[in-house]
């Protein structure tokens, strides 16, 4: 099947870190976001297990209305909660899972979806449902080796990594091909969070950013 390339994973290929937001409190989603973004990251997702998960997705959305930040939904598990997500502003949605209903109802929505997949099956049922680019995941317990092997018969697929990507093994994750990685607590500092440390990550998000662009 072929592929269209949106615009909106060619941003993805061009800014190459989706940052992923676990459990936050509302109240903080607008400074940890804007430090975020001032760090230079624009892919931004909230994990659906966040309580007050779609609220903070339209706060984001109305916050960064006039920058080009992306807004996406993660950790999504039915068509409702997609549905829900869609509904409160997400640009894109993230799962763990291969769902096929989800993919479905998200490309009848004109909404990316990265499914989470594992195998070379899941990849390709990913693909045929209708995603443009998947998420690799779990990566921490996969590791680089299984990345390349993936890479090597599913050279054309649009790989997004996701799990165990560090300061030290990111330029790896390029190198074997990935438009982009999901990168969660290693930049959303949980300790930095609690006190107020939002400058401190922003100064985390620009070193990700300076690793993930210094092949350009």
């Amino acid at each position: 099947m072929v592929k269209y390339e949106s615009d909106l994973i060619k941003r993805i290929e061009k800014e190459k870190i989706i940052v992923i937001v676990r459990g936050i409190k509302q109240k903080d989603c607008i400074p940890v976001a804007e430090a975020l973004v001032a760090g230079g990251i624009r892919f931004i997702e909230v994990t659906m297990n966040t309580e007050g998960a779609t609220e903070i997705i339209s706060e984001w959305r109305e916050y960064f209305k006039h920058d080009d930040v992306c807004i996406g939904a993660g950790t999504v598990l039915d068509t409702e909660m997609a549905f829900e997500a869609i509904q409160a502003g997400a640009q894109y949605i993230v799962t763990p899972n291969l769902d096929e209903d989800v993919v479905d109802l998200a490309c009848k929505q004109g909404i990316e979806i990265f499914p989470g997949v594992v195998t070379p099956t899941e990849i390709m049922k990913a693909i045929k449902a209708g995603a443009n680019a998947v998420k690799l995941f779990p990566m921490g317990s996969l590791g680089l080796n299984y990345l390349k092997e993936i890479r090597a018969p599913l050279s054309n697929v649009k790989i997004i990594a996701t799990g165990g990507v560090n300061l030290y093994n990111i330029q790896d994750y390029f190198k074997l091909g990935v438009i982009g990685v999901g990168i969660g607590s290693n930049i959303v500092n949980k300790t930095m969070i609690d006190s107020r440390n939002f400058r401190g990550l922003t100064e985390l998000a620009k070193q990700y950013i300076e690793l993930a662009k210094m092949e350009e």
